[in-house]
Protein backbone atom coordinates (compact mmCIF):
# COMPACT_ATOMS: atom_id res chain seq x y z
CA UNK A 1 0.00 0.00 0.00
CA UNK A 2 1.34 3.40 -0.99
CA UNK A 3 1.60 5.89 1.83
CA UNK A 4 0.46 9.47 1.46
CA UNK A 5 2.92 12.31 1.58
CA UNK A 6 2.78 14.43 4.73
CA UNK A 7 -0.25 16.69 4.77
CA UNK A 8 0.47 20.39 4.35
CA UNK A 9 -1.70 23.49 4.43
CA UNK A 10 -0.62 26.35 2.18
CA UNK A 11 -2.32 29.74 2.02
CA UNK A 12 -1.65 31.70 -1.17
CA UNK A 13 -2.50 35.40 -0.83
CA UNK A 14 -2.22 38.27 -3.27
CA UNK A 15 -4.03 40.96 -5.15
CA UNK A 16 -6.17 40.55 -8.24
CA UNK A 17 -4.24 39.03 -11.17
CA UNK A 18 -1.14 38.47 -9.05
CA UNK A 19 -0.67 34.86 -10.17
CA UNK A 20 -2.28 33.13 -7.16
CA UNK A 21 -4.17 30.45 -9.10
CA UNK A 22 -1.29 29.67 -11.45
CA UNK A 23 1.09 29.30 -8.50
CA UNK A 24 -1.34 27.04 -6.61
CA UNK A 25 -1.76 24.85 -9.70
CA UNK A 26 2.02 24.55 -10.04
CA UNK A 27 2.29 23.41 -6.41
CA UNK A 28 -0.53 20.89 -6.85
CA UNK A 29 0.87 19.48 -10.09
CA UNK A 30 3.41 17.50 -8.03
CA UNK A 31 0.58 15.29 -6.75
CA UNK A 32 -1.45 12.64 -8.58
CA UNK A 33 -4.98 13.10 -7.25
CA UNK A 34 -5.93 16.76 -7.28
CA UNK A 35 -9.38 18.17 -6.60
CA UNK A 36 -9.93 21.77 -7.59
CA UNK A 37 -12.69 23.35 -5.48
CA UNK A 38 -13.96 26.31 -7.49
CA UNK A 39 -16.12 28.83 -5.61
CA UNK A 40 -16.99 31.33 -8.36
CA UNK A 41 -20.48 31.65 -9.79
CA UNK A 42 -20.87 32.45 -13.50
CA UNK A 43 -23.01 35.54 -12.83
CA UNK A 44 -21.94 37.71 -15.74
CA UNK A 45 -20.03 37.40 -19.04
CA UNK A 46 -16.73 38.51 -17.50
CA UNK A 47 -16.92 35.88 -14.76
CA UNK A 48 -17.97 33.21 -17.27
CA UNK A 49 -14.85 34.00 -19.34
CA UNK A 50 -12.63 33.86 -16.24
CA UNK A 51 -14.10 30.50 -15.20
CA UNK A 52 -13.62 29.12 -18.73
CA UNK A 53 -9.99 30.31 -18.75
CA UNK A 54 -9.33 28.66 -15.39
CA UNK A 55 -10.89 25.40 -16.63
CA UNK A 56 -8.64 25.42 -19.72
CA UNK A 57 -5.55 26.00 -17.56
CA UNK A 58 -6.20 22.97 -15.32
CA UNK A 59 -5.04 19.48 -16.28
CA UNK A 60 -7.99 17.47 -17.60
CA UNK A 61 -7.39 14.58 -15.15
CA UNK A 62 -7.95 16.85 -12.13
CA UNK A 63 -11.36 16.61 -10.54
CA UNK A 64 -13.33 19.83 -10.21
CA UNK A 65 -15.93 20.46 -7.52
CA UNK A 66 -17.88 23.66 -8.10
CA UNK A 67 -19.31 24.98 -4.85
CA UNK A 68 -20.50 28.45 -3.92
CA UNK A 69 -21.73 27.44 -0.45
CA UNK A 70 -21.12 24.54 1.95
CA UNK A 71 -17.35 24.72 1.49
CA UNK A 72 -16.66 22.94 4.77
CA UNK A 73 -18.85 20.01 3.72
CA UNK A 74 -17.19 19.85 0.31
CA UNK A 75 -13.73 19.75 1.92
CA UNK A 76 -14.91 16.89 4.15
CA UNK A 77 -16.36 14.97 1.18
CA UNK A 78 -13.51 15.52 -1.29
CA UNK A 79 -10.52 15.30 1.08
CA UNK A 80 -10.49 11.51 1.48
CA UNK A 81 -10.44 11.07 -2.32
CA UNK A 82 -7.56 13.45 -3.05
CA UNK A 83 -3.89 13.97 -2.36
CA UNK A 84 -4.41 17.73 -2.49
CA UNK A 85 -7.36 20.12 -2.56
CA UNK A 86 -7.05 23.54 -4.19
CA UNK A 87 -9.64 26.01 -2.90
CA UNK A 88 -10.02 28.84 -5.41
CA UNK A 89 -10.93 31.10 -3.77
CA UNK A 90 -11.90 32.08 -0.24
CA UNK A 91 -12.55 35.66 -1.32
CA UNK A 92 -15.34 34.59 -3.66
CA UNK A 93 -16.63 31.99 -1.21
CA UNK A 94 -17.03 34.58 1.54
CA UNK A 95 -18.76 37.00 -0.85
CA UNK A 96 -21.19 34.22 -1.88
CA UNK A 97 -21.83 33.42 1.79
CA UNK A 98 -22.45 37.08 2.61
CA UNK A 99 -24.94 37.37 -0.27
CA UNK A 100 -26.86 34.24 0.73
CA UNK A 101 -27.13 35.41 4.33
CA UNK A 102 -28.73 38.70 3.26
CA UNK A 103 -26.08 40.82 4.86
CA UNK A 104 -26.14 39.01 8.22
CA UNK A 105 -22.41 39.35 8.88
CA UNK A 106 -22.76 37.92 12.40
CA UNK A 107 -22.98 34.39 10.91
CA UNK A 108 -19.81 34.69 8.82
CA UNK A 109 -17.12 34.27 11.53
CA UNK A 110 -18.65 30.90 12.47
CA UNK A 111 -18.61 29.94 8.80
CA UNK A 112 -14.92 30.87 8.55
CA UNK A 113 -14.20 28.70 11.59
CA UNK A 114 -16.15 25.82 10.02
CA UNK A 115 -13.98 26.04 6.89
CA UNK A 116 -10.75 26.20 8.92
CA UNK A 117 -11.87 23.18 10.97
CA UNK A 118 -12.64 21.20 7.81
CA UNK A 119 -9.18 22.09 6.46
CA UNK A 120 -7.53 21.00 9.72
CA UNK A 121 -9.51 17.74 9.77
CA UNK A 122 -9.01 16.57 6.18
CA UNK A 123 -6.21 14.12 5.43
CA UNK A 124 -5.52 15.77 2.06
CA UNK A 125 -3.06 18.60 1.70
CA UNK A 126 -4.79 21.92 1.08
CA UNK A 127 -3.79 24.91 -1.02
CA UNK A 128 -6.19 27.75 -0.25
CA UNK A 129 -6.24 30.92 -2.34
CA UNK A 130 -7.44 34.27 -1.04
CA UNK A 131 -7.05 37.95 -1.76
CA UNK A 132 -4.84 39.98 0.54
CA UNK A 133 -7.08 42.82 1.66
CA UNK A 134 -4.89 44.52 4.24
CA UNK A 135 -2.99 46.62 1.70
CA UNK A 136 -5.95 47.89 -0.28
CA UNK A 137 -8.05 51.00 -0.24
CA UNK A 138 -10.50 51.32 2.65
CA UNK A 139 -13.95 50.73 1.12
CA UNK A 140 -16.13 53.82 1.09
CA UNK A 141 -19.22 52.03 2.34
CA UNK A 142 -19.94 50.07 5.54
CA UNK A 143 -20.78 46.71 3.96
CA UNK A 144 -17.48 46.79 2.04
CA UNK A 145 -15.54 47.49 5.23
CA UNK A 146 -17.35 44.69 7.08
CA UNK A 147 -16.58 42.26 4.24
CA UNK A 148 -12.93 43.35 4.11
CA UNK A 149 -12.60 42.88 7.87
CA UNK A 150 -14.22 39.42 7.78
CA UNK A 151 -11.99 38.28 4.91
CA UNK A 152 -8.94 39.62 6.72
CA UNK A 153 -9.96 37.70 9.85
CA UNK A 154 -10.53 34.53 7.83
CA UNK A 155 -7.11 34.93 6.20
CA UNK A 156 -5.54 35.31 9.66
CA UNK A 157 -7.31 32.18 10.95
CA UNK A 158 -6.10 30.16 8.01
CA UNK A 159 -2.58 31.61 8.17
CA UNK A 160 -2.41 30.52 11.82
CA UNK A 161 -3.02 26.86 10.91
CA UNK A 162 -1.05 26.92 7.64
CA UNK A 163 2.37 25.35 7.32
CA UNK A 164 3.19 27.86 4.63
CA UNK A 165 1.86 31.29 3.64
CA UNK A 166 2.87 32.74 0.29
CA UNK A 167 2.22 36.30 -0.87
CA UNK A 168 2.08 36.69 -4.66
CA UNK A 169 3.35 39.98 -6.04
CA UNK A 170 3.43 40.44 -9.84
CA UNK A 171 3.62 36.67 -10.34
CA UNK A 172 6.47 36.24 -7.86
CA UNK A 173 5.88 34.09 -4.76
CA UNK A 174 7.19 35.58 -1.52
CA UNK A 175 7.19 33.11 1.37
CA UNK A 176 5.83 34.84 4.47
CA UNK A 177 5.62 31.74 6.69
CA UNK A 178 7.16 28.32 6.39
CA UNK A 179 10.17 26.89 4.58
CA UNK A 180 12.19 29.75 3.15
CA UNK A 181 10.30 32.40 5.07
CA UNK A 182 9.39 33.67 8.51
CA UNK A 183 8.56 31.15 11.22
CA UNK A 184 5.71 31.91 13.57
Amino acid sequence: MRSRKKKTITLVLGGARSGKSRYAQTLASRRKKVTYIATARPRDPEMRRKIARHRRQRPSHWKTAEVSRNLGKTIQEEGPKADVLIIDCLTTFLANAANTRNGNAAQLPALAEEVCEAIRATKASVIAISNEVGSGVVPGYRSGRVYRDLLGQMNQQLAAIADRVVLMVAGIPLTVKGPGGKKS
